[in-house]
């Protein structure tokens, strides 16, 4: 697919991981623990640095919302449209944890960027997915038609490039018929809008946004990720593992304190969840508008976060066709769940 945007090259992404003192410094273990000398997570970080999205309450805000954070504090220094740039920005030490989609880490973490999974926060079920819109009268409905056309996608290299990538290979499209489909990076906030105006063709669109488009009329999806995998979990939150090696406690506290915020949206019911995400939102005063988040319907995040080979697999031929690897995965070195204390031993 055609790019419009370069996308961090392997050997600037090694570079910048290997650099992260210059980038504004990685948080340091005895920098701002609490508790007696000598007790366990006494001298560990306690406060994470680490970036939002706009209009989105995202699992660890309502965890600590919640009270599953305990001690541990979360510091926002800004908003992001990128899973990409989330997980650079904690492999750099700018902040303490990002999240992006599985294939956006296995770049990175090939690149030589010394980070790892510790838990899904974001996936699609039957309720929750993103779907690829087009207006209602568009001529497209088929893979094929897609050639020579225009997506919008939030950024290069992630989630909705892979689900395009795989649809458009499991129908037929040949390599250079699928370098002919470009991708137009559109932040997620004015997609809908761009493809009712025709500054691009098609676009992605999920959870609340795409169900607020959805609910304006005028659109038709024509596939979604969820009708080519079902079920599954789309990508982790990362820490870099010097981080992990210094802060054993504390990235238990926060991975064990997402799974819980995962199994709340599981099991409270929906009005609860908005009105504590609208909740959140108001308080915090980042002037944003909660207006979409009566669309919200799931957590779409498979049972407590665990991390399963597949969630890297299931991208080997999309990772081989774009040169991000050139033999199969091994997942094993990209992920623990020793962190998630809902679910390790």
């Amino acid at each position: 697919m055609k790019r419009h945007l370069t996308i961090l090259s392997a050997a600037a992404a090694v570079v910048i991981a290997l650099t992260v003192s210059g980038c504004g410094g990685p948080s340091v273990a005895g920098t701002g623990g609490t508790g007696a000398p000598g007790a366990p997570g006494a001298n560990e970080v306690k406060e994470l640095r680490y970036q939002g999205w706009a209009n989105t309450v995202t699992l660890p805000e309502l965890a600590q919302d919640l009270g599953y954070l305990g001690d541990v504090k979360l510091n926002w220094v800004g908003n992001t449209i990128s899973g990409p740039q989330d997980i650079q920005s904690a492999a750099t030490g700018q902040t303490d944890f990002g999240g992006a989609f599985a294939g956006a880490v296995v770049k990175l973490v090939e690149a030589g960027a010394p980070v790892k999974a510790v838990i899904n926060y974001y996936g699609e079920d039957k309720l929750t997915f993103n779907g690829f819109y087009v207006k209602e009268d568009s001529p497209i409905k088929t893979a094929r038609d897609f050639i020579g056309k225009k997506i919008a996608v939030n950024t290069l290299g992630a989630h909705s490039e892979a689900v395009i990538n795989t649809y458009l290979r499991k129908n037929g499209l040949s390599a250079e018929e699928i370098k002919q489909v470009q991708l137009v990076v559109v932040p997620p906030n004015d997609t809908e809008e761009a493809i009712r105006r025709g500054q691009v063709d098609a676009g992605s669109l999920g959870s609340i946004l795409q169900d607020r488009a959805i609910a304006n009329g005028g659109l038709r999806s024509v596939f979604s990720d969820f009708d080519l995998f079902g079920s599954f979990a789309g990508g982790p939150y990362v820490l870099r593992e010097d981080f992990i090696a210094q802060n054993p406690n504390t990235t238990r506290t926060f991975t064990t304190a997402v799974a819980k915020a995962i199994e709340w949206e599981r099991t409270t019911p929906r009005k609860e969840v908005i009105a504590r995400f609208t909740k959140i939102l108001k308080e915090r005063g980042r002037n944003e508008n909660p207006a979409a988040l009566q669309y919200w319907k799931s957590v779409g995040v498979p049972a407590k976060g665990e991390i399963k080979d597949e969630d890297f697999t299931r991208w080997n031929d999309y990772l081989k066709s774009v040169g991000i690897i050139k033999d199969d995965l091994d997942p094993k070195k990209l992920y623990t769940n020793e962190f998630n204390g809902l679910i390790s031993k």
